[in-house]
């Protein structure tokens, strides 16, 4: 185990311009160095409402997964990919960091805190398949959609409507009302 840590700090230094400089800062008030991205990986942030359904479906296929970095402030999940240069993600919320690009990380071993690894590195190098992130995503997206077309809202604030109940507001139970019948208001 010391051994694949050290491995997965060294791979995780490696990006640094400086990989003693890294190690140090790791160890420092912060625990965080900031890293270039485009060389040994590009990075996708995503967030965490989706990336979390995304991160079991990918954890959940026999392959080795890549590290995934959580923001937990931010409610991000950062997915290391293969490096890109033509690299392009769209989607909303969705940001793609390649060469020119910075991320700050934890050393490998953090699991707690602000930033932590959600997957640490486990020092061979191994990524994540960018088909299967994006399968992933998808996957996750169509199932929030299903499950936001199945809540019931509160046609006057927004907020979820109690299942089978009517409002004690007459304006707001004419509309329930109205819109269980099919009727304009």
């Amino acid at each position: 185990m010391r051994t694949a840590m050290r491995q997965a700090t060294e791979w995780l230094a490696a990006a640094a311009t400086d990989p003693r400089e890294c190690k140090r800062q790791w160890h420092g008030e912060l625990g965080i160095a900031v890293l270039a991205c485009g060389r040994f990986w590009d990075v996708l942030s995503v967030p965490e409402e989706l990336a979390m359904p995304a991160l079991d479906a990918l954890l959940g296929i026999p392959q080795p997964p890549g590290p995934a970095l959580e923001d937990a402030c931010a409610r991000r999940v950062a997915f290391f990919l293969p490096p890109d240069p033509a690299g392009r993600w769209i989607g909303s919320g969705i940001r793609y960091s390649g060469k020119g690009a910075w991320i700050a990380v934890p050393a490998p071993n953090r699991t707690a805190g602000r930033l932590r690894w959600l997957v640490p590195p486990n020092g061979t190098g191994a990524l994540f398949v960018p088909a299967a992130v994006e399968l992933a995503l998808q996957l996750a997206l169509g199932r929030l959609s299903a499950q936001a077309r199945t809540r019931r809202r509160c046609p006057t604030c927004g907020a979820p409507a109690a299942e089978g109940r009517p409002s004690s507001d007459p304006a707001v139970a004419r509309r329930q009302a109205a819109a269980r019948d099919g009727a304009a208001p």
